[in-house]
């Protein structure tokens, strides 16, 4: 049992998990004003919801 667990390759490696990491931060680079845009219309909309909610 023990030999059969130190052979055995399932599961998701670390460099698999540090290609992730690469490529999601890459994209997050590429995509940086597109996302602070979208992030800044999500906030505008969320503050002015909440002040008609009050009002």
């Amino acid at each position: 049992m023990i030999k059969r667990f130190m052979v055995d390759e399932d599961g998701m490696g670390v460099v698999e998990v540090i290609l992730i990491m690469v490529v999601l931060i890459a994209m997050v680079a590429i995509f940086q004003k597109q996302i602070k845009a979208l992030v800044m219309n999500i906030w505008k909309s969320i503050n002015s919801d909440a002040g008609d909610i009050y009002s």
